[in-house]
């Protein structure tokens, strides 16, 4: 099997017909899903170490809070458990994937009213306790909402699939993030966390609502699996309970490996390569975003409204062009113009830093072209990394995935600062645009590839 391919969808739709795909009612119950999955993770961030600033709690032991968030960027260690471990009742009302959604909102609506009951001046080990369990409650969210994403629509849709998703997600942020500061203001920091431990009943209601997805077990991933039946069954001998672990650690850790390589064989390594360089320019880039627009003069009542309420706008629309696109012409075309477009766009903060003096305007222009291009990306990336999984391991194959296309970004963007204090910012942006490159070149040759495999040299089929 090959890289997602642009034929892998229906023949090239209408764009009447690409933008109804917007009107599935999976696509739009994608978006409360997705104000479900952003809603927490502000609160145990930004949001929970402005509380605890204003509790006086030290800035050293709010930093050692910010620990918490590490959960997240390792939920690929059970997610196994989710694809494997059916849910006693859950699974049985509900199915695999809607089973251990309610589950993990449950303990997100515990963790988050636990928080608002716990007084930080009195009991900081408890705050830090319930916290823990909002991101761990939300990372395992997140392994099934992806996982029922990919599974509930085909390819075509991944799409439309995201943009609605990150819509949700921006709001939900937008909610947990300005939101909580604004009833805080009004009320107190411990009303702002109930009312969004209430607000996750949106999500709770949507997985009610929603349909569990039919995914099955293909008979190429059957085949690929009897390895592992071989090494088990040449270990009958031992106990049984070294055979049950055996057998759970083979079949939900092993096997989503295996699969993976024996579906793309030589190609797995540049498509892993392409997953760990996709999103380095951006993320290097948003590391110096912004100190870039404070140092350039900017207040932060104008970063606020044209970096955060504009820019959000301008993301979602790009989000949504980027649904549409995939529909339309597949997958891998629209991820190009994605990766190209995050490259050339940083070059527009490069040209901002050569302003003597830039008004309103320039900032307006340099944040429009960052969000639409990575809203744009963003859709067909994660309609790319939807495509790559099997549905026989869905959550562990995409919760490796999305820890993977940040890792690299992150160790990356640890130098951005000292590359700003050594050559200034415009070449930095510079910089940045050229760390964008390899993605381009990666998914050029994977587009010829996959031309090359449609449409073999006549000589050679001949022969």
């Amino acid at each position: 099997m090959t890289a997602p391919s642009e034929d892998a969808a229906p023949a090239r739709r209408s764009w009447r017909d690409a933008l109804a795909i917007y009107l599935q009612p999976r696509v739009i119950g994608m978006g409360f899903l997705g104000f479900s999955s952003g809603l927490p993770f502000l609160l145990v961030f930004s949001t929970l170490s402005a509380w605890l600033t204003t509790a006086d709690v030290s800035r050293t032991t709010i930093g050692f809070f910010s620990w918490i968030g590490i959960t997240y960027s390792i939920k690929f260690f059970w997610a196994p458990v989710i694809d494997r471990l059916p849910l006693p009742l859950l699974s049985w009302l509900l199915g695999r994937r809607r089973g251990w959604m309610l589950l993990a909102q449950c303990g997100l609506m515990a963790g988050l009213f636990g928080m608002a009951s716990t007084d930080p001046s009195a009991n900081l080990e408890q705050l830090a306790w319930f916290g823990l369990l909002v991101a761990f409650a939300s990372a395992t969210q997140d392994v099934t909402v992806d996982a029922w994403r990919i599974e509930a629509v085909a390819d075509e849709m991944q799409g439309a699939m995201a943009a609605t998703y990150q819509a949700g997600y921006r709001l939900a942020m937008l909610t947990a993030g300005a939101g909580s500061f604004y009833i805080a203001a009004v009320s107190s920091w411990p009303t702002a966390y109930t009312v969004m431990a209430a607000l996750v009943g949106v999500g709770m209601v949507t997985v009610l609502l929603l349909g569990e997805p039919e995914a099955s077990v293909s008979r190429d991933t059957s085949v690929r699996e009897q390895w592992a039946l071989d090494w088990l069954a040449a270990r009958s001998h031992r106990p049984g309970w070294l055979r049950g672990i055996q057998t759970w650690i083979v079949g939900a850790v092993v096997c989503p490996f295996v699969d993976f390589f024996a579906r793309y064989g030589r190609l797995a390594i540049t498509i892993l390569l392409l997953v760990s360089l996709f999103r380095v320019a951006d993320i290097t880039l948003g590391v110096m975003a912004n100190p870039f627009y404070l140092d350039t003069g900017y207040s932060e009542a104008e970063i606020a409204s044209v970096s955060k309420i504009f820019g959000l706008i301008m993301t979602l629309g790009g989000a949504g062009l980027g649904g549409v696109l995939v529909v339309r012409y597949g997958i891998l075309r629209p991820l190009l113009a994605g990766a190209v477009l995050t490259a050339v766009t940083n070059l527009v903060f490069a040209w901002l830093a050569t302003l003597d003096d830039p008004g309103m305007a320039a900032l307006a222009v340099t944040v429009s072209a960052d969000n639409l291009s990575g809203g744009m990306a963003g859709s067909a990336f994660i309609a790319y990394l939807s495509s790559l999984t099997n549905t026989a391991y869905t959550a562990t194959q995409y919760a490796l995935f999305s820890s993977l296309m940040t890792l690299p970004g992150k160790f990356v963007g640890g130098f951005s600062g000292w590359i700003v204090d050594q050559f200034g910012y415009g070449l930095f942006f510079s910089y940045t645009a050229i760390a964008g490159l390899p993605a381009v070149l990666l998914l050029i040759w994977l587009i010829r590839h996959d031309r090359a495999r449609r449409d073999p040299d006549p000589m050679e089929t001949s022969s």
